[in-house]
């Protein structure tokens, strides 16, 4: 059966953050539902339908933002109270909108993450796991890295308390008590969780999490070990994951997942018959989704998909046919229905227009008169600045709450940009002089009128490290910008990963000195990404990383006075020995340094390389074979006269033209990394092959690997 869902937006709030919005058991079968949904101003809005339009239920008083919203009661029966989070606080409204809780916890912190069971809540900070039963301490846990969710399993089914962190480190940290149980390794950092069939499934074990570069996994958490269900790619490259709910859409006895994803897309998947779900329906809005709900809001009977997006839109898909069948009385309601509601939105308009014009006319007589104070409007930017595995990318997404006229991005390192599909913002460069003010990068992005999210995708070169700078300007009145800043790290293609290959052939940089462990553990924030700021719990820490471009890999650990790092990459070895010196310089600290280079090593990343030459040289070259052919081919009629291999070119021209487009100077990349290498190899030894550097990029084109090898070898 085909999935038909009609858009119906109800109404707008303030900006929202992840997880605001739920929707509140209905008072009877087939009812509508009452809207609770809780904003960045601080208001907690509930509101339900009567004859297709809002009614509020009631409102509160703005505040500090709203992070999060749950509903709550005792187990087993309708959970209707309704919670939020906001800085310290839990709020606890009854349905009707009394205020019967005012928690103010003991954290320092404002709450990131919140799960209530009954009497038990469960609170998270940026890195402080906190349990409350009867709003009472019971038990607190410090994590390794950043908190992004929780979640605890049904208590009625598994007969204990079990919470899950989902931590930003690719881990889901099962906890006891204040004690770690375990820790599951998940495909990405995740983001969100959510039990599964809204219950956890037949053992209420189970749990759905979704994770920032868009993957989703089921694992079910036992007693003693994790047990990984299924887990669904991102193949087509969608946004990561904000939120997931259980529902019956589809009206067959089994519930369907929904997922919300932060470039808008609206998710279904349906269980046919396998145990891992199938994409049955998806819907592009467009901003992010921070929360979905499965539930009746509209009309009595028709089931819906509830999203509330980034800039407060409630919007509903709804099961609820567009178009009424019945008779000439049946049709001649609607349209009289559908005329009152397009005159009653007529007369709003004509009403806004006019409070507009007047408190522009307001605004400009009070910012000419003697005593103006100048204003300027805020508005609030949602951004993410995140590595890409696939395609060893950053990607910049900006979101604001009203539409974007102009994005401005400088550099003061070098960095490509490359193409991205869903970007419809004319790009436009300007020419730049890196010398005086290390501007390497001027890039303006023009949107198209109602754009309200821009996507940019950068490629930068490790050991080149500085700041990314994005100046954002929206379309109101008086112009004003908000200035972001990213940094890009000297190791910045490198991946946090759970485990290494140790028979690799490794180089050792070893750090003795004067410095504290926090001092270390900064210096290594400063040069990777990934790495948590706050320093590690207990003496010493080993954390590994993966290069997302070639594949090496990086092993570092570190304690007081003493560092060690390896890698079989002889060029991050040498990155690190540059900026570890010279932070230490900076803060006048003695360092001993050492190193133990592999000459295998180089063979080995050699060997990692030369595949990926060898793709681009090819693929290169068929480009620039592509205009010749088509003129060719113009010119005779046909093309059967050509060789099999060229016509196969004219045959895939346009793939080939998509993918050389997508991988600007990917060519030139490769060969810098040789470069590197050849100079790095022979920099440990103290000699300086500069010179010879003109020579190896002659002999890199259509080299073989051998070649190469012998290159590298001879050059002592």
């Amino acid at each position: 059966m085909e999935l038909s869902l009609a858009r119906v937006d109800y109404l707008q709030v303030g900006v929202t953050a992840q997880k605001t919005m739920r929707l509140l058991p209905a008072s009877g079968r087939a009812a509508t539902q009452k809207v609770v949904v809780g904003d960045q101003d601080g208001v907690v809005t509930c509101f339900g339908m009567k004859k297709g339009e809002p009614v509020p239920v009631f409102k509160t008083l703005p505040g500090q933002k709203i992070a999060r919203l749950e509903l709550g009661g005792a187990l087993n029966t309708p959970q209707e109270k309704i919670f939020v989070a906001t800085g310290s606080e839990v709020r606890g409204f009854t349905k009707r909108g009394k205020q019967f809780l005012s928690f103010e916890t003991n954290l320092t912190e404002n709450i990131k993450a919140m799960h209530i069971s009954g009497a038990d809540l469960f609170l998270c900070a940026s890195y402080i796991y906190n349990h409350y039963c009867d709003c009472k301490d019971k038990h607190y846990y410090l994590s390794g890295d950043k908190i992004n969710d929780v979640l605890c399993l049904p208590v009625d089914k598994v007969n204990s308390i079990t919470p899950v962190l989902a931590c930003q480190d690719r881990l889901l940290r099962v906890l006891q008590g204040s004690d770690l149980l375990y820790e599951v390794e998940v495909p990405g950092p995740p983001t969100v969780l959510a039990l599964n069939n809204g219950n956890g499934g037949d053992s209420g074990e189970e749990i759905v999490y979704g994770t920032s570069d868009g993957k989703l996994g089921l694992t079910q958490i036992t007693g003693s070990a994790p047990v990984h269900k299924w887990e669904i790619g991102n193949e087509k490259k969608r946004g990561g994951i904000l939120c997931i709910d259980s529902f019956d859409i589809v009206g067959d006895g089994v519930k369907e997942l929904l997922i919300g994803r932060d470039d808008g897309v609206l998710e279904i998947y349906s269980f046919e018959s396998v145990d891992e779900p199938v994409l049955r329906y998806d819907y592009a809005l467009s901003e992010s989704i921070g929360s979905v709900q499965g539930g009746c809001v509209g009309k009595d009977g028709y089931d819906e998909v509830l999203a509330s997006t980034y800039s407060g839109w409630l919007t509903g898909l709804t099961t609820e046919p567009v178009h009424r069948e019945g008779g000439s009385g049946e049709e001649l309601k609607l349209s009289q229905e559908m005329q009152s509601k397009i005159s009653s939105l007529r007369n709003e308009l004509e009403h806004l227009q006019m409070k507009v014009l007047q408190e522009r006319e307001k605004y400009q007589q009070s910012s000419q008169s003697s005593t103006a104070v100048s204003s300027v409007p805020a508005f609030s930017v949602n951004d993410k600045f995140t590595l890409n595995k696939d395609d060893a990318s950053y990607s910049l997404i900006l979101e604001v709450q009203t539409a974007i006229d102009n994005v401005l991005v400088q550099s003061d390192v070098p960095i490509d940009l490359l193409d991205v599909d869903k970007n419809s913002a004319v790009v436009s460069f300007s020419s730049c002089d890196s010398e005086p003010n290390s501007n390497f990068l001027l890039a303006t992005y023009r949107c198209q009128a109602n754009t309200t999210r821009l996507e940019l995708k950068i490629r930068s070169i490790e050991g080149q490290y500085g700041t990314l700078q994005a100046y954002v300007t929206p379309r109101i009145q008086p112009k004003t910008c908000q200035v972001h800043q990213y940094q890009i790290k000297p190791l910045s293609l490198h991946q946090r990963t759970h485990s290494i290959d140790h028979d690799r052939p490794m180089n050792t940089l070893m750090l003795k000195g004067q410095f504290s462990f926090a001092e270390i553990h900064s210096w290594v924030v400063f040069c990777l990404p990934e790495v948590p700021e706050k320093t590690p719990a207990g003496d010493s820490v080993t954390f590994y990383f993966q290069n997302t471009f070639l594949g090496t890999q990086l092993e570092s650990s570190y304690r007081k006075g003493e560092g060690c790092f390896k890698s079989d990459n002889i060029s991050t070895i040498s990155i690190l020995k540059d900026v570890l010196s010279k932070e230490a310089t900076k803060r006048k600290i003695n360092l001993n340094i050492s190193y133990d280079i592999n000459e295998e090593s180089v063979r080995h990343t050699l060997k990692l390389i030369h595949p990926k030459l060898e793709y681009q040289q090819l693929l290169a070259k068929k480009v620039h074979l592509i205009d010749a052919l088509r003129e060719l081919q113009v010119h005779e009629g046909n093309v059967d006269f050509l060789l099999p291999k060229y016509r196969s070119i004219l045959e895939e021209a346009d793939q080939l033209l998509e993918e050389y487009k997508k991988q600007p100077a990917h060519l030139e990349r490769l060969y810098g990394m040789i470069t590197d290498l050849f100079i790095d190899k022979f920099k440990f030894k103290g000699t300086n092959v500069k010179t010879k550097v003109p020579l190896l990029l002659e002999m890199l084109d259509g080299c073989e690997q051998d070649g190469l090898i012998a290159f590298f070898e001879a050059a002592a």
